[in-house]
């Protein structure tokens, strides 16, 4: 599925509701540029699970958890990792058995460990605050 959006907020909206139809254990593996709304998208998503916090970019904590929502959220940033290895390492089992969803950005550093994932690309469209989303299902 392919969306358009020309605003932060339309993409947060796009976020929101995709979190509607999320289950415990659902994993959302982001790719985009630096800036592109990967965690504009994931404030949506937090929002559309009912979560009140403010939402940061783990880029130096690699996960931050929010959690008295639906669902908890973990919010991984892989950008400082090298390979799935180190996301083994930080605990990436227990996180997906805690029930929650994990939304991962930079996926394509991990993207062996997170088959079956949600798939959500979001680029640059032609205006400054234009982005096309893209989500498909993950494979097998």
């Amino acid at each position: 599925m392919e969306y358009r959006t020309h605003s932060e907020g339309e993409t947060e909206a796009v976020g929101e509701s995709l979190a509607q139809s999320l289950a415990p254990g659902a994993v959302i593996a982001f790719t985009g540029d630096l800036g592109a709304g990967k965690t504009a998208f994931t404030r949506g998503l937090a929002r559309g699970l009912g979560l009140t916090d403010r939402i940061t970019s783990p880029t130096f904590t690699i996960v931050n958890e929010y959690e008295g929502g639906r669902l908890p959220l973990f919010h991984f940033d892989m950008y400082r990792l090298e390979s799935s290895d180190e996301l083994f390492d930080i605990g990436w089992e227990d996180y997906l058995g805690r029930g929650g969803v994990c939304a991962v950005e930079w996926s394509e550093k991990v993207s062996d460990a997170l088959t079956g994932a949600l798939r959500v690309d979001i680029r640059r469209g032609e205006g400054d605050t234009d982005r096309v989303i893209t989500i498909e299902e993950g494979t097998q």
